[in-house]
């Protein structure tokens, strides 16, 4: 068999069919690429095909997206601490106990949960505009804010442009030095998911629930401070949702970073994916050798 090619997988966790991608030996470091809005384990192609020869690699999707089951939002409740308790039983599920997290957009949510409830099966941290901290969230959440204030159809109403192809398209393209070198395969396929009927209902519940993540800031701050991971950021510096400014916050916290800016927007993966795997290869030696 070989471990370097990425596999297609499915594990039910609590009738709920959780799909992921794995490609590596399971003999060697597991990394958990833990995915944004509004796209999938589909993000970390390129991690996976590129970092399989060193590394065992999981990425896997959230209920609601990429090929995960999507419930309804009637039965299943959308929230970032259910979420995140089904991707630690899904890591339970697997027996895997050691890892170093990558967290990127909502996989910041998440993996912190995870972080904070299994401080010792942490290894490391890689963050790729996934945010902890007050002062990285822009403007862009304006809108948001007033959602998380009052959540009534008329601040809902301009969340939905987010949805839309046009919406999800600037998430990829806004910030990038040349959005030619986008796929769009990225935009169309989340549109497809994020299009499927009740799906705005559940991407909304979702939305409106981030604010539980501001308020657990502090806390993954205190993790961050009592128990120094090693940490990796890769930071796409014209993130119109998360600034420089939620990059440079770690520094606060964290007292050895190894810390990479570039200049591209929200998904740095796709215009910067050579460098930032070349980051990540060699954060990881590091982390090896100590």
């Amino acid at each position: 068999m070989n471990t370097n090619q990425v596999s297609y997988k499915y594990q039910k966790i609590r009738d709920i069919q959780i799909f992921y991608r794995e490609a590596g030996n399971p003999l060697n470091e597991t990394i958990i690429l833990l995915h944004g809005f509004p796209t999938s384990s589909h993000m970390y192609r390129r991690v996976l095909d590129e970092l399989s020869d060193n590394y065992h690699l999981i990425a896997p999707d959230y209920p609601g997206f990429g090929e995960s089951d999507f419930p309804s939002a009637d039965e299943f409740e959308y929230s970032f601490d259910t979420i995140a308790k089904l991707i630690d039983e899904l890591l339970e599920s697997l027996k895997i106990t050691s890892y170093t997290l990558m967290i990127q957009d909502y996989g910041a949510p998440i993996g912190y949960r995870i972080a904070t409830a299994h401080p010792e099966r942490v290894r490391a941290l890689i963050v790729q505009n996934g945010n902890a901290y007050e002062e990285g969230l822009s403007a862009g959440f304006d809108a948001t804010k007033k959602l998380w204030q009052d959540r009534t159809p008329e601040n809902e109403q301009p969340i939905y442009a987010m949805f839309s192809l046009e919406g999800i398209k600037w998430q990829y393209t806004h910030g990038a030095k040349n959005p030619e070198h986008i796929n769009p395969d990225n935009w169309n396929l989340d549109y497809l998911k994020i299009s499927r009927p009740g799906n705005h209902q559940a991407q909304l519940n979702l939305i409106y629930d981030y604010r539980n993540n501001v308020k657990l800031y502090p806390t993954w701050q205190k993790y961050l401070r009592d128990n120094q991971p090693p940490l990796l950021v890769t930071w796409g510096k014209n993130d119109p949702f998360f600034p420089e400014a939620g990059a440079k916050a770690y520094l606060n916290d964290v007292k050895q970073v190894d810390y990479h800016i570039y200049d591209t927007g929200h998904f740095a993966l796709e215009e910067e994916g050579h460098n930032i795997i070349a980051n990540i290869r060699d954060f990881m030696q590091k982390l090896k050798n100590n």
